[in-house]
């Protein structure tokens, strides 16, 4: 945040700046690869200290043995964890999985809940997962507050904390609600393809003008559009 900035100016320089980012990503979205929300559910748990690619990789084979929460509930841990074992931390992720199937046959009848309030008390799952399935599989608008969020929300002047809570509450409280879910979506883009964590292309940004960090990456325009992702 910067100190002479009032909270309305905050306001609008936060919507103004979705809107130029819708503008640059006018493909944001989910990519993660799921057709219904236990697959969702179950591939953004995957997602935890790893990338999209790698889970949508493992995700195919996963779910064609374990297509619903009772399957995957009966699944035999050490074939789980033999499927798991590119993600990483696949003993854990395994225990996560079997742990939030069983949860969900014996407390939703196999399906995954639409309400936050029963989704954190799922076995591995937090705000920033329920929110992603909220937003993604029901509609229903939310904060994610993942790596990207966090970090492009500190470098835009959102806020100061790295408090996941907190972001959540000031994000939401910039953005309108219907919103939420889609800026989340344009902030990851953003923080993948433009605003990269060790050096920003800032020369080559639609919002530098708007970002109270810009100046701390790349500024020649040429070399920071030589950085940029597709």
């Amino acid at each position: 945040m910067t100190p002479d900035e009032t909270p309305l100016a905050r306001t609008r320089r936060a919507r103004r700046v979705d809107r130029m980012l819708a503008v640059r990503y006018p493909d944001a979205r989910c990519e993660l690869d799921f057709r219904d929300p236990f697959e969702l559910l179950v591939a953004t748990v995957l997602s935890a200290q790893t990338t999209d690619v790698r889970v949508n990789a493992t995700t195919p084979e996963l779910f064609e043995r374990y297509p619903d929460a009772a399957a995957m509930a009966a699944a035999d841990p050490e074939l789980l964890e033999q499927i798991l074992q590119p993600l990483g931390f696949f003993r854990a992720k395994a225990r996560s999985l079997l742990g939030l199937s069983r949860a969900l046959v014996d407390e939703h009848r196999g399906q995954v809940p639409g309400r936050l309030v029963d989704l954190v008390k799922l076995p591995g799952v937090g705000r920033k997962t329920a929110n992603v399935v909220l937003g993604n599989a029901f509609g229903v608008p939310g904060i994610t507050t993942d790596t990207h969020v966090l970090r492009l929300s500190k470098r835009l002047g959102y806020t100061t904390s790295d408090d996941p809570l907190v972001v959540e509450r000031e994000l939401g409280d910039l953005l309108p609600r219907r919103d939420w879910t889609m800026a989340c979506h344009r902030l990851i883009f953003h923080g993948r393809r433009t605003c990269f964590a060790r050096r920003p292309a800032c020369g080559a940004c639609p919002v530098a003008a708007l970002c109270p960090s810009s100046g701390t990456g790349e500024q020649d325009p040429v070399r920071a559009a030589a950085m940029l992702k597709g």
